[in-house]
Protein backbone atom coordinates (compact mmCIF):
# COMPACT_ATOMS: atom_id res chain seq x y z
CA UNK A 1 0.00 0.00 0.00
CA UNK A 2 2.92 2.34 0.67
CA UNK A 3 3.70 2.23 -3.08
CA UNK A 4 0.28 3.40 -4.23
CA UNK A 5 0.91 7.19 -4.06
CA UNK A 6 4.24 6.74 -5.84
CA UNK A 7 2.64 4.61 -8.58
CA UNK A 8 -0.17 7.15 -9.00
CA UNK A 9 2.37 9.92 -9.64
CA UNK A 10 4.13 7.78 -12.26
CA UNK A 11 0.85 6.92 -14.01
CA UNK A 12 -0.23 10.57 -14.15
CA UNK A 13 3.12 11.58 -15.58
CA UNK A 14 2.90 8.90 -18.27
CA UNK A 15 -0.62 9.94 -19.24
CA UNK A 16 0.39 13.60 -19.47
CA UNK A 17 3.35 12.71 -21.67
CA UNK A 18 1.21 10.55 -23.96
CA UNK A 19 -0.76 13.58 -25.17
CA UNK A 20 1.55 16.46 -25.98
CA UNK A 21 0.10 19.94 -25.87
CA UNK A 22 -1.27 21.13 -29.19
CA UNK A 23 -0.09 24.71 -29.57
CA UNK A 24 -2.52 27.35 -30.81
CA UNK A 25 -1.20 29.95 -33.25
CA UNK A 26 -3.34 33.06 -33.79
CA UNK A 27 -3.28 33.59 -37.56
CA UNK A 28 -2.60 37.23 -38.40
CA UNK A 29 -3.59 37.79 -34.78
CA UNK A 30 -7.21 36.66 -34.71
CA UNK A 31 -8.82 37.85 -37.89
CA UNK A 32 -12.13 36.12 -37.22
CA UNK A 33 -12.83 38.84 -34.67
CA UNK A 34 -10.22 41.59 -35.15
CA UNK A 35 -8.55 43.33 -38.11
CA UNK A 36 -5.68 41.21 -39.34
CA UNK A 37 -2.02 41.96 -38.66
CA UNK A 38 -2.83 44.92 -36.41
CA UNK A 39 -1.72 45.62 -32.86
CA UNK A 40 -5.32 45.29 -31.54
CA UNK A 41 -5.59 41.91 -33.25
CA UNK A 42 -2.34 40.64 -31.76
CA UNK A 43 -3.27 41.98 -28.31
CA UNK A 44 -6.58 40.14 -28.50
CA UNK A 45 -4.86 36.86 -29.47
CA UNK A 46 -2.50 37.22 -26.53
CA UNK A 47 -5.38 37.76 -24.08
CA UNK A 48 -7.11 34.59 -25.34
CA UNK A 49 -4.08 32.55 -24.29
CA UNK A 50 -2.67 31.77 -27.75
CA UNK A 51 0.68 30.00 -27.59
CA UNK A 52 1.92 31.99 -30.59
CA UNK A 53 0.86 34.94 -32.66
CA UNK A 54 1.34 34.43 -36.38
CA UNK A 55 2.28 37.42 -38.50
CA UNK A 56 3.65 38.32 -41.92
CA UNK A 57 6.37 40.82 -42.80
CA UNK A 58 7.37 42.90 -45.79
CA UNK A 59 9.78 45.84 -46.15
CA UNK A 60 9.20 49.52 -46.97
CA UNK A 61 11.20 51.63 -49.41
CA UNK A 62 13.20 53.05 -46.49
CA UNK A 63 13.97 49.50 -45.30
CA UNK A 64 11.64 49.26 -42.30
CA UNK A 65 10.25 45.79 -41.64
CA UNK A 66 6.48 46.12 -41.33
CA UNK A 67 3.64 43.66 -40.74
CA UNK A 68 1.38 42.90 -43.70
CA UNK A 69 0.25 39.71 -45.38
CA UNK A 70 0.17 41.22 -48.86
CA UNK A 71 2.95 43.18 -50.55
CA UNK A 72 0.42 45.87 -51.40
CA UNK A 73 -2.16 47.91 -49.51
CA UNK A 74 -5.72 47.78 -50.84
CA UNK A 75 -9.35 47.25 -49.79
CA UNK A 76 -10.94 45.52 -48.01
CA UNK A 77 -8.01 45.16 -45.61
CA UNK A 78 -6.74 48.73 -45.80
CA UNK A 79 -7.92 52.03 -47.27
CA UNK A 80 -5.75 55.00 -48.12
CA UNK A 81 -5.07 57.98 -50.36
CA UNK A 82 -4.99 55.85 -53.54
CA UNK A 83 -6.83 52.64 -54.50
CA UNK A 84 -3.71 50.47 -54.19
CA UNK A 85 -0.06 50.93 -53.25
CA UNK A 86 2.96 48.60 -53.15
CA UNK A 87 4.62 48.68 -49.73
CA UNK A 88 8.15 48.32 -51.11
CA UNK A 89 7.54 51.57 -53.05
CA UNK A 90 6.40 53.51 -49.97
CA UNK A 91 8.23 54.99 -47.02
CA UNK A 92 7.05 54.08 -43.53
CA UNK A 93 5.47 57.53 -43.24
CA UNK A 94 3.46 56.85 -46.41
CA UNK A 95 2.41 53.40 -45.19
CA UNK A 96 1.12 55.05 -42.00
CA UNK A 97 -1.36 57.04 -44.08
CA UNK A 98 -3.38 53.86 -44.61
CA UNK A 99 -6.18 52.80 -42.26
CA UNK A 100 -6.33 49.03 -41.79
CA UNK A 101 -9.05 48.79 -39.18
CA UNK A 102 -12.08 50.75 -40.35
CA UNK A 103 -13.46 48.22 -42.85
CA UNK A 104 -14.72 44.78 -41.85
CA UNK A 105 -13.32 41.98 -43.98
CA UNK A 106 -16.45 40.52 -45.62
CA UNK A 107 -15.01 37.01 -45.25
CA UNK A 108 -15.28 37.39 -41.46
CA UNK A 109 -18.71 38.75 -40.48
CA UNK A 110 -17.87 38.66 -36.73
CA UNK A 111 -14.82 40.85 -37.23
CA UNK A 112 -14.88 44.07 -35.19
CA UNK A 113 -13.66 47.28 -36.75
CA UNK A 114 -10.92 49.33 -35.11
CA UNK A 115 -10.88 52.66 -36.94
CA UNK A 116 -7.43 54.15 -37.18
CA UNK A 117 -5.50 50.88 -36.82
CA UNK A 118 -2.31 51.18 -38.85
CA UNK A 119 0.24 48.81 -40.35
CA UNK A 120 2.57 48.13 -37.41
CA UNK A 121 6.30 47.72 -37.64
CA UNK A 122 7.78 44.38 -36.70
CA UNK A 123 9.48 46.10 -33.77
CA UNK A 124 6.12 47.34 -32.45
CA UNK A 125 4.68 43.82 -32.57
CA UNK A 126 7.71 42.28 -30.89
CA UNK A 127 7.37 44.88 -28.12
CA UNK A 128 4.24 42.95 -27.09
CA UNK A 129 6.53 40.15 -25.93
CA UNK A 130 6.53 41.53 -22.39
CA UNK A 131 2.82 40.68 -22.11
CA UNK A 132 3.31 36.94 -21.75
CA UNK A 133 5.34 33.88 -22.56
CA UNK A 134 4.11 33.22 -26.09
CA UNK A 135 5.99 32.75 -29.35
CA UNK A 136 6.03 34.80 -32.52
CA UNK A 137 5.41 32.72 -35.63
CA UNK A 138 6.85 35.09 -38.18
CA UNK A 139 6.37 34.59 -41.90
CA UNK A 140 8.78 36.30 -44.27
CA UNK A 141 6.80 37.08 -47.40
CA UNK A 142 9.09 36.58 -50.38
CA UNK A 143 8.31 36.26 -54.08
CA UNK A 144 11.04 34.66 -56.23
CA UNK A 145 9.12 35.63 -59.39
CA UNK A 146 8.67 39.24 -58.18
CA UNK A 147 12.07 40.21 -56.69
CA UNK A 148 11.23 43.90 -56.82
CA UNK A 149 8.72 43.43 -53.99
CA UNK A 150 11.26 42.49 -51.32
CA UNK A 151 14.97 42.70 -50.50
CA UNK A 152 17.18 39.76 -51.61
CA UNK A 153 16.89 36.74 -49.26
CA UNK A 154 20.19 37.25 -47.40
CA UNK A 155 19.55 40.95 -46.86
CA UNK A 156 15.93 40.30 -45.92
CA UNK A 157 16.88 37.71 -43.30
CA UNK A 158 19.46 40.09 -41.83
CA UNK A 159 16.91 42.91 -41.55
CA UNK A 160 14.44 40.69 -39.71
CA UNK A 161 17.09 39.22 -37.43
CA UNK A 162 18.35 42.69 -36.46
CA UNK A 163 14.85 43.62 -35.24
CA UNK A 164 14.46 40.32 -33.38
CA UNK A 165 17.83 40.64 -31.67
CA UNK A 166 17.13 44.24 -30.71
CA UNK A 167 14.28 42.86 -28.57
CA UNK A 168 16.33 39.82 -27.45
CA UNK A 169 13.59 37.47 -28.66
CA UNK A 170 15.45 35.02 -30.86
CA UNK A 171 14.46 32.04 -28.70
CA UNK A 172 10.77 32.97 -29.05
CA UNK A 173 10.73 33.19 -32.84
CA UNK A 174 9.53 30.59 -35.31
CA UNK A 175 10.55 31.78 -38.76
CA UNK A 176 8.39 30.43 -41.58
CA UNK A 177 8.32 30.97 -45.32
CA UNK A 178 7.24 29.43 -48.60
CA UNK A 179 10.55 30.69 -50.04
CA UNK A 180 13.15 28.25 -48.74
CA UNK A 181 15.97 30.60 -49.79
CA UNK A 182 14.95 32.83 -46.89
CA UNK A 183 15.05 29.91 -44.45
CA UNK A 184 18.53 28.95 -45.67
CA UNK A 185 19.71 32.54 -45.25
CA UNK A 186 18.37 32.72 -41.70
CA UNK A 187 19.93 29.38 -40.82
CA UNK A 188 23.33 30.76 -41.78
CA UNK A 189 22.79 33.85 -39.64
CA UNK A 190 21.05 32.24 -36.65
CA UNK A 191 21.63 28.47 -36.65
CA UNK A 192 19.55 27.90 -33.50
CA UNK A 193 16.41 29.68 -34.69
CA UNK A 194 13.38 27.45 -35.23
CA UNK A 195 12.46 27.28 -38.92
CA UNK A 196 9.16 26.21 -40.47
CA UNK A 197 8.63 25.20 -44.09
CA UNK A 198 5.29 26.44 -45.37
CA UNK A 199 3.75 24.36 -48.11
CA UNK A 200 0.68 24.26 -50.34
CA UNK A 201 0.09 22.42 -53.58
CA UNK A 202 -0.07 18.77 -54.60
CA UNK A 203 0.53 16.20 -51.85
CA UNK A 204 4.21 15.60 -51.12
CA UNK A 205 6.14 13.73 -48.49
CA UNK A 206 6.33 15.96 -45.38
CA UNK A 207 9.80 14.77 -44.41
CA UNK A 208 11.19 15.29 -47.90
CA UNK A 209 9.94 18.88 -48.13
CA UNK A 210 11.10 19.78 -44.61
CA UNK A 211 14.58 18.45 -45.34
CA UNK A 212 14.63 20.34 -48.62
CA UNK A 213 13.90 23.50 -46.62
CA UNK A 214 16.31 22.69 -43.79
CA UNK A 215 13.45 23.16 -41.33
CA UNK A 216 12.48 21.35 -38.14
CA UNK A 217 8.80 22.27 -38.49
CA UNK A 218 6.58 21.46 -41.45
CA UNK A 219 3.54 23.70 -41.95
CA UNK A 220 1.27 22.37 -44.69
CA UNK A 221 -2.14 23.58 -45.77
CA UNK A 222 -4.43 21.66 -43.42
CA UNK A 223 -6.12 19.56 -46.11
CA UNK A 224 -2.80 17.83 -46.82
CA UNK A 225 -2.50 16.42 -43.30
CA UNK A 226 -2.85 12.68 -42.74
CA UNK A 227 -2.06 10.62 -39.68
CA UNK A 228 0.51 8.63 -41.66
CA UNK A 229 2.34 11.76 -42.77
CA UNK A 230 2.38 13.16 -39.23
CA UNK A 231 3.69 9.90 -37.79
CA UNK A 232 6.46 9.78 -40.40
CA UNK A 233 7.38 13.39 -39.62
CA UNK A 234 7.55 12.65 -35.90
CA UNK A 235 9.79 9.64 -36.52
CA UNK A 236 12.11 11.99 -38.42
CA UNK A 237 12.16 14.40 -35.47
CA UNK A 238 9.92 16.99 -37.11
CA UNK A 239 6.91 18.89 -35.81
CA UNK A 240 3.78 19.45 -37.90
CA UNK A 241 1.83 22.73 -37.59
CA UNK A 242 -0.80 23.06 -40.34
CA UNK A 243 -2.62 26.19 -41.50
CA UNK A 244 -5.30 27.70 -41.52
CA UNK A 245 -7.94 25.64 -39.71
CA UNK A 246 -11.06 27.39 -38.47
CA UNK A 247 -13.83 24.86 -37.81
CA UNK A 248 -14.38 22.10 -35.21
CA UNK A 249 -14.60 19.33 -37.82
CA UNK A 250 -11.18 20.26 -39.17
CA UNK A 251 -9.71 20.64 -35.67
CA UNK A 252 -11.05 17.18 -34.79
CA UNK A 253 -9.35 15.66 -37.82
CA UNK A 254 -6.04 17.40 -37.12
CA UNK A 255 -6.08 16.36 -33.44
CA UNK A 256 -6.73 12.77 -34.49
CA UNK A 257 -3.81 12.98 -36.91
CA UNK A 258 -1.53 13.97 -34.03
CA UNK A 259 -0.39 17.41 -35.14
CA UNK A 260 1.79 19.49 -32.83
CA UNK A 261 0.05 22.82 -33.37
CA UNK A 262 -2.72 24.49 -35.37
CA UNK A 263 -2.69 27.89 -37.02
CA UNK A 264 -6.19 29.40 -36.83
CA UNK A 265 -8.04 32.66 -37.38
CA UNK A 266 -10.04 32.01 -34.19
CA UNK A 267 -7.61 31.14 -31.35
CA UNK A 268 -10.20 31.64 -28.60
CA UNK A 269 -12.57 29.09 -30.14
CA UNK A 270 -9.78 26.58 -30.77
CA UNK A 271 -8.58 26.89 -27.17
CA UNK A 272 -12.13 26.27 -25.93
CA UNK A 273 -12.39 23.26 -28.25
CA UNK A 274 -9.17 21.74 -26.90
CA UNK A 275 -10.14 22.41 -23.29
CA UNK A 276 -13.48 20.68 -23.75
CA UNK A 277 -11.59 17.56 -24.83
CA UNK A 278 -9.09 17.70 -21.98
CA UNK A 279 -6.27 18.65 -24.34
CA UNK A 280 -5.41 21.92 -22.64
Amino acid sequence: MRWLPFLAVICCALLAGAQSKITVHGHRGARTVMPENTLPGFEYAITTGADAIELDVVVTRDNVVVVSHDPDLKPPICSGPVPRAVIRELTLAQVREWDCGSTRNPAFPRQQTVPGARVPTLDEVLALGSRGRFDFNLEIKSYPDRPELTPPPDEYARMVLDVVRKRDLEDRIILQSFDFRVLAAMKRLAPKMRLAALYSGPPRDFVEVAREAGAGIFSPEHRLVTKEQVEAAHKAGLKVVPWTANTPDVWERLVAAGVDGIITDDPAALIAFLRARGLR
